[in-house]
């Protein structure tokens, strides 16, 4: 099955060679292979292509209930870690965890995003060192602004929930427009984040990032384009189910929309903070 999304496309041909390696594991001397569990024996099991069935899979595909499951694991991973984080690091420390966290979280989500298969183990390091980046950037705000955390906890996780109510009544759909169009916006805008983020640490301010007018409208784009990014999880993963992706990669289904609700996290508070005053 045809499929615009190039991650999609990426992970169904590793899955076809799965299913191909599951049918047909090479046999001694050349001669064709049969899964381990179906190796042809004499006078019980039949040859197949002679009339008979060929031998059942033995890569069970994922469901949309393993999506659901991986990505609460995660997500309890991930407030555990935040948890832990918030409670044992110290004030001083705070922002040396919250830049190592921000590094190591981002270079494992490359290696993930990038990497042909599925790896739970770094699916879930990642979960944890997000954890810690989460704890530390919400410990900061929480110390500047009280309750703004919870606020934003609520207004990401509502805002999750109604994309997607959107996307099961199809009022939004991941078409191949759509698809093409928010890849190349998600790219341009961490290319501007990223633009902005060296030329801080050179002391030119361009104000994408402070309370002005500039930086709300900057934090109101992302949280739109955060919003609808979850648009392409739910797509990937209803594709992913129908093309028959084996089961593990529900862990990628699952990292997917974790990376977006931490995105949409950040941005949210960030947004909140421009209206809390200074006092």
């Amino acid at each position: 099955m045809k499929t615009s999304n190039p991650v999609l496309a990426r992970l169904g041909q590793a899955a076809e060679r799965e299913r191909a390696a599951g049918y047909a594991q090479p046999g001694p001397y050349g001669q064709p292979g049969y899964p381990q569990q179906y190796q042809p024996q004499p006078q019980q099991y039949p040859t197949p292509g002679y009339g008979y069935p060929a031998a059942a899979p033995t890569v069970t595909p994922m469901t949309l209930d393993d999506v659901v499951v991986k990505t609460v694991m995660l997500l309890g991973i991930l407030g555990v870690s935040a948890a832990a984080a918030w409670a044992l690091v110290p004030d001083a420390l705070v922002g040396v965890a919250w830049i190592g966290a921000a590094v190591v979280g981002l270079v494992l989500g490359m290696i993930i995003s990038f990497s042909r298969m599925a790896n739970p183990a770094l699916v879930v390091a990642y979960s944890i060192v997000e954890g810690v980046f989460v704890g530390m950037v919400s410990k900061a705000f929480e110390s500047l602004y009280n309750g703004i955390v919870l606020q934003a906890v609520v207004a990401t996780f509502g805002v999750f929930f109604l994309m997607a109510m959107l996307y099961k009544a199809r009022v939004i759909r991941a078409t191949p427009k759509f698809t093409r169009i928010m890849i190349a916006v998600i790219g341009g805008l961490f290319a501007v984040m990223l633009i902005n983020l060296v030329l801080a640490l050179f002391g030119v301010h361009t104000g994408l990032r402070d309370s002005g007018p500039l930086g709300i409208g900057f934090s109101l784009v992302c949280i739109v384009v955060a919003s609808l990014s979850f648009v392409l999880n739910f797509a990937q993963i209803e594709d992913g189910v129908r093309m028959g992706l084996p089961q593990r990669y529900a862990w990628t289904a699952a990292f997917g929309i974790v990376v977006g609700l931490v995105w949409l996290y950040l941005e949210v508070l960030r947004l909140l903070s421009y209206f809390q005053g200074d006092d």
